[in-house]
């Protein structure tokens, strides 16, 4: 019996190990377990909201401009582009915000998910955001979080000191955020200022 719980306790101190292949092996299986019940979820939920944004009519030019903020967290509208993807039918908005010496700029792309095209789109993307992960090195990090009810994907980089947010609004538009020279944290506070209950 001592025997018996002696080998116990060192197979169990060997896959406590944080480093041990096994132990390495039985984390990666359960997030692919997990992730492959949360794809399969999504897709579920997903068949509906298609077939109602196939027949949404995706917003056009002048309402996606005039959604547009002309100021965000302080930094004023330099620059905004809109329809870049219309010619696939897709409403899409780019826009640009920087401070006043320049040395802070944060940048959204919106993409309508109304429409034939635009439903197939986003729901790619609608994809990728059910899946869990996080990967974090030297140069910075790249994780999934869930942030007041919604599900992003949150990219930084400490070389430069910039970040990437990417998001679903209400399961049709699709928003990434960039923050030149701003953390995780002020990208998020920019985004926060953004009115984006106003575009649906």
């Amino acid at each position: 019996m001592k025997k018996y719980l002696l080998a116990l306790f060192v197979f169990s101190a060997f896959v406590s190990c944080k480093d041990n292949p096994v132990s390495k092996k039985i984390k990666e299986t359960k997030e692919a377990v997990s992730n492959t019940s949360n794809a399969v979820e999504e897709m579920t939920k997903m068949q509906d909201d298609i077939k109602e944004l196939q027949e949404a009519t995706p917003l056009t030019n002048e309402e996606l401009k005039a959604w547009l903020p002309d100021e965000v967290n302080g930094m004023k509208r330099i620059s905004y582009k809109a329809g870049q993807a219309g010619m696939m039918g897709i409403a899409s908005i780019e826009a640009a915000y920087a401070n006043e010496d320049k040395s802070k700029k944060f940048t959204i792309s919106i993409i309508d998910g109304a429409g034939q095209v635009g439903a197939a789109a986003t729901a790619g993307i609608r994809m990728v955001m059910s899946q869990d992960f996080e990967e974090e090195s030297e140069n910075g990090s790249r994780r999934t979080v869930t942030k007041n009810g919604t599900k992003a994907i949150e990219e930084y980089r400490s070389g430069n000191n910039n970040s990437t947010i990417q998001l679903m609004e209400g399961n049709r538009f699709y928003l990434e955020a960039k923050g030149n020279n701003m953390d995780i944290d002020e990208t998020w506070d920019a985004i926060d200022e953004i009115d984006l209950d106003k575009l649906g």
